[in-house]
């Protein structure tokens, strides 16, 4: 049976470790009293080094082990939903411009086919796509800028959580 090679750097590690104790444990007691608190310290030293590798062996495996929880992350998809934000904000930001006359007719109607056009891309995660969908009909029903903001919100919400490398 082949052991993982996490098992077998931690086993070297620990002989490493019990012997440099072993030898330190040595000397301290042959430089205070003598050899036979040489042997004594020596002793004590590699086994309290021993136990310690011992005792850390489970923790020290699982820093090893790769995380199979974790998928890894699709840049691709997580660029397109930061676009797909970007783009409904600013279709939200003229259909609820901050002066009355700020933005024309036509910048209107070209923000909410970029936004639309991007939102229904497919390359876009399912969540972030029923998310946009949703703030757009909100923000295409112009009349309430707060029910827009909500929206808004949870469409920020979905593409955070959407990242994977957070």
């Amino acid at each position: 049976m082949k052991s993982p090679p996490a098992a077998r750097i931690h086993l070297m590690i620990t002989f490493v470790l019990v012997t440099c104790g072993a030898v330190a444990g040595a000397c301290l007691g042959l430089l205070l009293s003598g050899r036979l608190m040489a042997v004594v310290f020596g002793g004590a030293a590699a086994l309290g080094a021993g136990l310690g590798s011992f005792l850390s062996r489970r923790q020290v495996l699982a820093l090893f082990e790769p995380d199979r929880q974790v998928v890894p992350a699709d840049g691709y998809a997580e660029g397109l939903a930061d676009a797909a934000l970007v783009c409904i904000a600013t279709y939200q930001a003229a259909v609820f411009p901050l002066t009355p006359d700020g933005v024309s007719e036509a910048e209107r109607e070209a923000r909410r086919t970029m936004a639309y056009r991007i939102s229904a891309y497919e390359g876009l995660p399912y969540p972030v796509q029923t998310s946009a969908a949703a703030a757009l009909e909100a923000i295409d029903h112009g009349a309430d800028p707060k029910r827009a903001e909500t929206a808004m919100r949870a469409l920020c919400i979905t593409v955070y959580d959407n990242r994977r490398g957070r």
